[in-house]
Formats: structure tokens, sequence, C-alpha cells
């Protein structure tokens, strides 16, 4: 599985300490297979940080040998036991770990739910309504890895500089745009990119183009869609 980290800076070493504690599944290093999640999370510590944000990848594999060395829990929805586990690891009175899992994988309880969560830690909502209120919300996803064993579970991809990589997901992201705007096939949306004189300044690496967002690109490709038409 491929997972992302959202953050100010490149992730060189994964250091547990400098983990916040009181997080949804408790202190550790947390990533998403979301890589737009991750983006998102990435611009908003890297305004906080006045840096332009990085996202971090790494290669993480459920083997046997990760089973027999971590003890592993997953939480495939919003339920009840998703919900005690949070409630418990948020409260700030807890000042050591409140679980023995090495890895906790689950749904976010992201700003959208917080607001619902708030709302029933105030007594406001009783907990059959909150998990009904979440019946319908939007997938998320996260993975924490608490412990050093969990760690050894990790491999980082080293992307930095990697201008084939980084046209690799632009083009994805792109293609994916030009499909949901205009309504194209993946085969139309795909050689209007790549046939593009957008993609021929991207992929010129001395152009620098490969380092700007997708969304930057896209409007660039837009613009010449245009022009054309």
């Amino acid at each position: 599985m491929k997972l992302y980290h959202g953050s100010y800076t490149k992730i060189d070493k994964i250091d547990l300490s400098k983990c916040n504690p009181n997080k949804d599944f408790g202190q550790g290093f947390y990533a998403t297979k979301f890589r737009q999640h991750a983006e998102i999370w990435a611009d908003i510590v890297g305004k906080k940080n006045n840096a332009k944000g990085f996202v971090s990848e790494f290669d993480y594999t459920e083997t046997g040998f990760a089973k027999q060395i971590c003890k592993i829990k997953h939480f495939d929805k919003y339920d009840e036991e998703w919900l005690d586990f949070v409630v418990m690891n948020r409260d700030k009175k807890n000042d050591v770990p409140m679980h023995d899992y090495d890895i906790v994988e689950g749904p976010v309880a992201n700003d959208k739910v917080q607001f619902t969560l708030d709302a029933y830690l105030k007594g406001k909502i009783t907990k059959d309504k909150f998990l009904d209120m979440l019946k319908h919300h939007e997938e998320t996803h996260q993975i924490c890895f608490c412990t050093i064993n969990a760690l050894q579970m990790l491999d980082e991809v080293d992307t930095e500089n990697d201008i084939d990589y980084e046209l690799h997901l632009i083009g994805e992201q792109i293609t994916e745009q030009l499909m949901l705007d205009f309504g194209f096939n993946e085969d139309k949306a795909t050689d209007l990119f790549f046939s593009s004189a957008t993609f021929g300044q991207l992929a010129e690496k001395s152009t620098g183009f490969y380092l700007k967002t997708w969304q930057e690109i896209y409007q660039l490709l837009k613009k010449e869609l245009n022009q054309c038409a």
C-alpha cells in the first residue's frame, strides 16, 4: 500500500517522541492512503510554517512478518468501537499510551467529524445520533505507526527531484480532472494532455514546470485548450 504523509518538510527520519499525543489513535506517526488528503494537510501546515509543504511517500505491506512482530488494529468504519477508542485517546487527562497496538488503521475524525464529535462529548447529542450522522460521511483513512516495531514496516520512497515520478502524479490528477470537467473518457483525456504544448513544457526539466502543483499545470492546459477551440 502506498502511504502519504503531509508536512511542512520532507520526512527523513521518523522520531516518535516528537509526535503529538492525544490524537485519534494515540501518539504516533500518521499517514494516509489518499495522496490528496496528505497534499491538503501539507498545504495547511506549510503555510503555518512559511513553507511550501511536502508530501513524503512510503510503502507499507501488511505481510505475515508484520503480523508476527506487530499488534495491529483495524477499524473498517465509523462505529461505536471506533468512537470509544478515539474518545479514549483524545482525552487529555490521559498522559500515557491508552492501548498497546503497534499499528492502528481506520477512519479519521477530521474537521467535519470533529464538530459532531465535540457535540457528542458535550452531551448535546447521543452516541447513536453521532454514529447515525456519520453513515454517509465521505471515506477517510489514516494509519498510525505507534512503536519502533511498527516503523520497521515502512519503506520510504525517495521521489525528490524525480521528474518522471512527478510527471506521473501530475498526469494522473490532470487526466482525472479533464474527465470530470469535460466528460471525456480516459483515453481522450490522456491523449489531450500528453499531446499538449503544456505537457511539452512540463516534460522539459529546465522549465521547472514539474515543481508546480498539478492545479497550476491544469489551469495552463485549460487556457491552451480554450485557445485551440
